[in-house]
């Protein structure tokens, strides 16, 4: 098992709102990556390396992979837009969550289990989609070890 500074590899982050994970390299080193807000992908952050292992608490967080993939998805289903199927499960999300949102209330137990099982699926297919177009860092497999 790889790690960084006595933190298990792969590792999963909230830095100030932004979702980060730290990886195992090919070479036995590890990098960081960042999720830009613009593209969905990801993009290198070996600079907050020190900052999410060393400076938990405040505005970072550590985070388990399926909270991971929710914050991510929640996000790429906020920031971004364009046509096809991933798009039509975002829209299909706010759908469900609109409800609960006018009503300033919290998901029933049914739209939280609905609305985390489409992020769920659109995480896996962002992620293929990402690296199809070869996105060095994205990895559908996450969405697996979040259950």
């Amino acid at each position: 098992m790889a790690t960084v500074d006595g933190v298990e590899l792969p590792a999963y982050f909230e830095h100030y709102d932004t979702p980060v994970k730290l990886v195992a390299t090919p070479d036995g080193g590890h990098a960081a990556w960042k999720l830009d807000r613009s593209t969905g992908g990801w993009r290198p952050a070996d600079e907050l390396i020190d900052d999410v292992i060393g400076g938990v608490g405040g505005e970072i967080y550590v985070r388990s992979a399926d909270a991971f993939v929710q914050h991510v998805e929640q996000l790429r289903g906020r920031y971004l837009s364009g046509e096809g199927p991933i798009f039509a499960l975002y829209e299909t999300v706010r759908a469900l969550a609109a409800p609960a949102v006018a009503e300033r209330r919290p998901f029933t137990a049914e739209e939280a289990a609905l609305i985390k099982g489409i992020r769920r699926r659109t995480f896996v297919m962002f992620e293929e989609q990402l690296q199809q177009a070869g996105d060095p860092a994205a990895d559908p497999t996450i969405a697996a070890s979040a259950s």
